[in-house]
Parts: C-alpha cells; structure tokens; sequence
C-alpha cells in the first residue's frame, strides 16, 4: 500500500465516521464539533487529489466561518432542543423521501463512471496542464460565469440578512441605544431646569 493511498483511506474513514456522528450525536455542540472534523479529513482528500484551492476554501471559509459561526449560535441561542425533536415524526416522511432522493442521485453519479466512463475524459472547457488551479478556477469564475457567480453571492447575501431579520428578537428588559431619537430629541426633552433653594440639594 503506498503512502497517498494510505492516507486516502485514513481521511475517508475518519470523514464517514464524523458524518455519522454529526447525525447520531445528541448534543447539538458535539455534533458541530464533529462536522469541523469532517470539513479538515475532506480538505486533506482534496489535498491528495491535487484540488488545493478547494482543500484551502474548506478550512479558510468553512471551518474558520460557518462551522464557528455554527458553534457558537449553537453555544448562545436559548433553544429548547426538546421542543424541536418532539416534532420531529411529522416531518419524518419528508426526510425519508429527500434522503432517498438523494441516495438515488449518488448512486446514478457513482455509476455513471462505468456506464459511461468517457465522461470524464471530456471537458467542455480544456484544461490547461500548465497553470495553478487557482489561477485556473478565478479565470473561469470571472469570465465565463462572472454573472452567475455574483448572483450567486447576492442570493447569499438576501439569505443571511432574511436569517438575521428572522431570529432577530428584542428582549423588552434591555436598554438600547435609539440613534434616531437621540439626535432628533429638543432641548426641554434632554434639559430640565430646578429652581434650588440654598441649603437644600436635590
């Protein structure tokens, strides 16, 4: 067994099994912790299939952003995870039709290396042997699908502010800060004079 190999199958093994953990865990906090694990073992596959912009992406932006940003919504948020997995068989039929439906396009994905191997040596856009994949990817990104790429950060952009606008709740006990009514207030509603007599104080 030679060394890329090796580790191929140490990084798969140990990705699957965070996988199913991220699922079997109980504690929502673990099961982040688990799925950091799964992001660093698919940035070392990626590695060793000479994609090190993707490798790089998935700890830069993954797992230094989403899966902390994850950590700690997990960490701070008050939800009552009881709550949320007493309603869970309703939506149990759903599951099991999306996962299904994903079972069968992995599987058609799978076999469509033997039923049509020469898929892969086609490519609607030629490799250039010569050139870094990052080099490779941002020239195609920015040029080919430079419309479609900025679309696609704008419908992330829509999606993050909806989620902010969604779970944005005011707690009535807490004081803050009214920019607005600060700047636009009078002079008698921020002053307010007291005739003292002398001797006396407040």
């Amino acid at each position: 067994m030679t060394l890329p190999l090796f580790f191929f199958y140490l990084f798969s093994i140990i990705a699957v099994a965070s996988a199913l953990m991220v699922i079997v865990a109980r504690n929502p906090v673990h099961s982040v912790l688990y799925l950091i694990v799964v992001f660093v073992n698919s940035a070392g596959l990626f590695m060793l299939a000479g994609a090190e912009f993707l490798a790089l992406i998935l700890i830069v932006v993954y797992v230094g952003a989403v899966a902390v940003l994850f950590l700690f919504v997990v960490m701070m948020l008050e939800v009552d995870f009881g709550q949320m997995r007493r309603g869970i068989l309703q939506y149990m039929p759903i599951g099991v039709v999306i996962g299904a439906i994903l079972l069968l396009e992995l599987l058609l994905v799978a076999g469509s290396f033997v039923i049509t191997p020469e898929v892969m040596s086609s490519s609607v856009i030629p490799i250039d042997n010569t050139m870094e994949n990052t080099r490779a990817i941002g020239l195609v990104l920015y040029t080919r699908y430079v419309y479609l790429f900025q679309a696609a950060g704008a419908v992330l952009l829509v999606a993050m502010i909806g989620a902010i606008v969604l779970t944005l709740r005011h707690k009535p006990n807490i004081k803050r800060q009214d920019v607005v009514r600060q700047t636009s207030r009078k002079r008698h509603e921020a002053v307010e004079i007291k005739s003292v007599k002398s001797g006396e104080g407040l």
